[in-house]
């Protein structure tokens, strides 16, 4: 398995930009900042299989949940992406680092946790502190827990907190 540092991501809403872990700069057609955190809507150009995606940075839950359209016939069997990540902003640029581990949300169906196995192997190479490790497990059971308690729907649950998503698109 390769595995890296964690992964570092820049959003700049002054600019209308999106700055991905390889350093490539991506066009953001939305950004929302509401009490919840930060909305952001952007094409995937190029992308053989997604046409746009949508997130929330939700500080208080430590994660970004996205949902993301795929060309016709491109389509995945779930409904949100849901990334454990630690959240900061300065003036208008928010940074997330991402902590490795992942929901995958079925609504209605399933929620999976996946990348334990590079959150260990990171822990253990020294690339990521203890502390920060069991910050990243702990966000994940608690999202778990709230997703799976609401019928594993991540919308509903982040409703529940009093956390209220608008999505642009069905």
């Amino acid at each position: 398995m390769h595995i890296h540092p964690p992964k570092v991501e820049y959003f700049d809403l002054d600019a209308k930009s999106n700055t991905d872990p390889k350093g490539h700069l991506r066009g953001v057609e939305e950004y929302r900042l509401t009490r919840h955190g930060l909305y952001m809507f952007r094409p995937v150009p190029g992308h053989p299989r997604l046409s746009h995606f949508e997130s929330w940075l939700l500080p208080a839950h430590g994660l970004r949940v996205t949902r993301q359209s795929w060309h016709p016939g491109q389509e995945r069997d779930y409904d949100h992406y849901v990334d454990v990540v630690e959240i900061t902003s300065s003036g208008s640029v928010w940074k997330t680092v991402d902590l490795y581990l992942d929901l995958i949300v079925r609504t209605g169906r399933s929620v999976t946790v996946v990348d334990t196995d590079e959150l260990l192997t990171a822990l253990e190479r020294g690339l990521i502190q203890p502390h920060r490790a069991q910050w990243a497990l702990e966000t994940t059971y608690r999202a778990v827990a709230g997703i799976a308690a609401n019928g594993h729907d991540a919308v509903r649950w982040l409703a529940s907190q009093g956390t209220v998503t608008t999505w642009r698109r069905r």
